[in-house]
């Protein structure tokens, strides 16, 4: 009895061990950061190049990983069994990762597939049921982590998860009203958790919530709300819309779509005078843009985006010539009236005005931002800049003034005489600018009498802009007064050093002969010399110098072809014979 006693006490501290561990396992919560799950996931396998195939791939790989990990497998070699997750199933982290890994694969397949709905209309329908199965799963995810098991953060995040999700398949589905509130919702509860989590954590949770700005305004835009598309093309032109899968062709969509709206009331425009009919659709959407693109420019955030406004126009503006050119040739195929022709004639000098006075103005902000990088190398290299050079900023005046020229010679101009006046005296301003530049290349190169000669030209070209009546640009007034006041120390400078040059020239320092010698030539001397540990140090010259040296002698015997030699003959050992008996015994070893 005593026996069974003792093994019914152990039986029941082992099972009360064992439950003591469930309630532990089932006491435990868990946390899932989803967001930061999901972009660490989507940087490191395709997203960062928009690859969505191979995200895709990557989260069947991973699915099938945590099913085997967790002995969780679906399929045998038989038959396919479906499990489910479930509340009582949830014992360990890694069950969540099942179906958020689910939905970013149908998510992952979607938007793949929205890639190739460019081309391919039939697979938008694909598109839509792949999100719709990622709606399903996120669902599911939100209900599994509402259980007791998970803490409240994994519950805020599975709900902004799903609420994104299912924003994205209204908007697929150009359901507004559902999209919006469904992002609103995420992005409601992406700002509460950015306010109460670390500031380490903060920042990816802060990147959500801007990403869904655009969406937002997007599906206000199309319930109503006029003022969303002023929004919207700030948010393309700044750049924050590129990353969105959703918006970036989208947006283009929209702007383009409304820009067209505007310009069917666009039918003329006025130009020196004269009003021009506009006809085509393509011309009456360029201008629209340089309507714009002063707008565009203000709000650009730097010098760069501002020239990337301008390059875009110009390359519109080639188009619209394009367009004007063959329909000149087709009017003059059909015989069309003179009128016409004229007409047509007009509106190309004014499109052909608009490139020049664009061009001019992007090689300024193209100054500019040279203008930034002019300074010492130490400085740029901390920057990791590229050290702008007098010589860099020659051409660019250089294709300004030309621009001007051609202004000069639009047909419908030569009337103006204010237009002319006036680009005259820019072509003076500008004319200063490149000579000073000029000069600065002659000073850097030590040339002090051409660089003082460039100086006098660029002061006379300033003071002839400034006194001309036609000169109303104050931008431009204020660079030359200020283009002045540089000729004036620059040009003193340079009759100082050119003094100074000349004198070196003449009598050189002795400070600088000893600079140049080598360590050997000064082994008394001690002086701090840097080359000594630099890549290149001056130590001793090689190869050496030639120096002459003695070279070596030959003798010649000039006598010894007149010297007689007394005879030896008495002195030469003679040899006897010895007979036939010497000879046998030479012949048998005996010769000594």
């Amino acid at each position: 009895m005593a026996a069974e006693d003792g093994v019914d006490l152990k039986n029941e501290e082992g099972a009360n061990v064992s439950n003591s561990k469930e309630l532990d396992i089932h006491q435990k919560t868990f946390t899932l950061e989803i967001l930061h799950i999901i972009k660490d996931a989507q940087q490191q396998h395709g997203l960062r190049h928009g690859d969505y195939q191979r995200y895709r791939s990557y989260c069947s790989r991973k699915l099938r990983r945590i099913r085997k990990s967790l002995h969780f497998i679906l399929a045998s070699k038989h038959r396919y069994q479906a499990k489910k997750i479930t509340e009582e199933v949830l014992t360990d982290v890694r069950f969540l990762y099942i179906p958020l890994m689910m939905a970013e694969r149908a998510w992952g397949y979607a938007m793949q597939l929205k890639q190739e709905a460019n081309t391919e209309t039939r697979k938008k329908f694909h598109l839509v049921s792949r999100l719709r199965k990622a709606t399903k799963i996120a669902s599911d995810l939100e209900t599994l982590c509402e259980s007791s098991k998970c803490d409240a953060r994994t519950k805020l995040e599975a709900q902004a998860y799903s609420a994104w999700i299912k924003g994205s398949l209204y908007f697929e589905l150009q359901q507004w009203q559902s999209a919006i509130e469904c992002f609103r919702i995420s992005q409601t509860i992406y700002e509460k958790l950015s306010e109460a989590l670390n500031e380490d954590e903060v920042v990816l949770y802060k990147q959500r919530v801007e990403e869904l700005i655009p969406n937002i305004r997007y599906c206000a835009y199309n319930i109503g709300d006029e003022t969303a598309i002023n929004d919207l093309m700030k948010m393309r032109l700044s750049g924050k819309t590129s990353g969105e899968d959703l918006l970036a062709s989208d947006l283009d969509h929209l702007i383009a779509q409304t820009r067209e709206k505007q310009a069917v009331t666009l039918s003329e425009v006025e130009w020196q005078g004269r009003k021009i009919p506009v006809r085509h659709e393509k011309i009456r959407l360029f201008l629209l843009n340089v309507q714009d693109a002063q707008v565009q420019v203000e709000q650009a955030l730097d010098l760069q985006a501002k020239i990337e406004v301008y390059e875009r126009l110009l390359l519109d503006c080639k188009d619209a010539l394009q367009v004007v050119r063959d329909e000149m040739k087709d009017q003059a195929g059909k015989g069309r009236s003179d009128a016409a022709q004229s007409s047509l004639a007009f509106l190309q000098s004014y499109l052909t005005y608009i490139r020049l006075s664009k061009t001019i103005e992007r090689n300024l902000l193209f100054i500019e931002s040279l203008k930034q990088n002019m300074g010492s190398t130490s400085e740029t290299a901390i920057e990791g800049k590229r050290v702008t050079k007098p010589q860099d900023l020659v051409r660019p005046y250089e294709i300004i003034i030309q621009n001007l020229h051609e202004m000069k010679q639009l047909p419908g101009v030569e009337s103006d005489s204010n237009f002319l006046d006036e680009a005259e005296a820019s072509i003076l301003a500008y004319k200063a600018h490149r000579c000073f530049y000029i000069a600065e290349v002659y000073a850097a190169a030590n040339k002090w009498v051409e660089a003082i000669a460039l100086y006098g030209r660029s002061e006379e070209y300033s003071k002839s802009a400034l006194k001309n009546p036609a000169l109303k640009n104050k931008k431009l007034i204020g660079l030359l007064k200020e283009l002045l006041t540089k000729i004036e120390g620059n040009k003193y400078n340079a009759y100082s050093l050119s003094i100074l040059g000349n004198e070196d020239s003449v009598q050189p320092t002795d400070s600088a002969t000893k600079g140049k010698k080598n360590l050997m030539d000064r082994l008394n001397e001690y002086r701090e010399d840097a080359t000594l540990v630099s890549p290149q140090p001056r130590i001793a010259q090689f190869p050496p110098d030639f120096k002459p040296i003695p070279c070596k002698p030959l003798f010649f015997d000039l006598a010894l072809n007149q010297i007689e030699f007394p005879p030896l003959d008495d002195k030469i050992e003679q040899k006897k014979g010895g007979g036939i008996t010497g000879f046998v015994r030479g012949w048998l070893g005996g010769w000594k």
